[in-house]
């Protein structure tokens, strides 16, 4: 008896030693991550986040299960992983449409693309590109400027859809030029390719990834890519900015974002391996298929692009009254 009530003494004793230390806290992840896409599976979108997340993964010792959710303009993954606990288990691939483009042209967005989400990290991007159909007499930006003046109401673009950002970006080009064409909006990129290599329209500015294949075939011609660089893969061509036109580091982008009130400590995890995995050769090179760059930042830059590129869409929107929920 004795003996049971001097083990039962010590293990109290050292119970109450411990207890003013704080309790070990748990590693993260310790199981597998959800990454919410918010396009169908097999697009180029699609094909990044497969692509990062499989190298993401191995480095923080847990699989992520990519889960597809498309429909709403992006709307419905963003509201799933806004309602998602903030425990870094849940990550959204945010992109120019989704917390870009969309909260300056819609109204009645059924979420806060800043207020309702964590900065996590950029993944990168891809510049649009001026394309123009190559039957057309221009060689210049400047040349095509002065079509436009000189053919009033006869030139006309497609995009991919009204508030989209082919169809935004080629505004700000007509702003800027103080120039005028036809927006001719169409549901998707695809057909609008196919009036543009038709000749029933004679501009647009699609995303590199999609223009490439008609750039090499010689049935389009690039005139100018947006962002503050040249591409690799367009290094004759110069940017909107060499040319003058200034605002025109606006890209197509993407980033991963969670839902609102992450631990620092969590994000900081995320954000280091990302931007580790970011740095090798073999992800730049697998993007490289859709033009994209990596482009690294720190949860508190990528918070900032974010509300900058909405505040660039949205002023836009606001001068030519786009507001597709009105």
């Amino acid at each position: 008896m004795q003996r049971r009530r001097f083990i039962a003494a010590l293990s109290a004793s050292g119970t109450a030693a411990l207890g003013g230390l704080p309790a070990r806290a748990q590693a993260f992840p310790v199981r597998p991550l959800r990454y919410i896409v918010p396009v169908a599976a097999g697009g180029g979108s699609d094909l990044v986040g497969r692509t990062v997340t499989e190298r993401w993964g191995r480095l923080l010792g847990q699989g992520f299960v990519v889960d597809n959710i498309g429909g709403g303009g992006g709307a419905i993954a963003c509201l799933a992983a806004a309602k998602s606990a903030p425990d870094g288990y849940t990550l959204l691939q945010g992109y120019v449409g989704t917390h870009g483009t969309n909260p300056a042209t819609r109204s009645k967005l059924p979420y806060d693309a800043v207020k309702d989400f964590t900065a996590v990290g950029m993944i990168g991007a891809t510049p649009n590109v001026l394309v123009i159909h190559a039957s057309l007499a221009v060689q210049s930006v400047a040349q095509f400027v002065e079509y436009m003046r000189r053919n009033p109401g006869r030139v006309s673009y497609g995009s991919a859809g009204q508030g989209t950002l082919t169809h935004l970006t080629m505004e700000l080009f007509k702003q800027a030029a103080n120039a005028f064409a036809l927006h001719i909006p169409y549901r998707g990129i695809a057909p609008a390719f196919n009036d543009l290599l038709g000749g029933q329209t004679q501009a647009m500015f699609p995303g590199l990834a999609a223009a490439l294949p008609h750039l090499r075939s010689g049935r389009v011609r690039a005139l100018a890519v947006t962002g503050a660089a040249r591409h690799p893969l367009l290094k004759d061509v110069p940017t909107l900015i060499e040319f003058g036109y200034k605002g025109f580091d606006a890209v197509q982008w993407y980033g991963v974002v969670g839902p609102a009130g992450m631990a620092p400590a969590v994000v900081k995890t995320l954000n280091d391996t990302l931007n580790t995995v970011l740095t090798g050769s073999d992800l730049r090179d697998r993007l490289s298929s859709e033009a994209i760059e990596p482009q690294a930042m720190t949860p508190e830059a990528f918070g900032q692009f974010i509300r900058d590129d909405i505040a660039r869409w949205t002023r836009l929107a606001h001068d030519h009254k786009i507001d597709l929920d009105s």
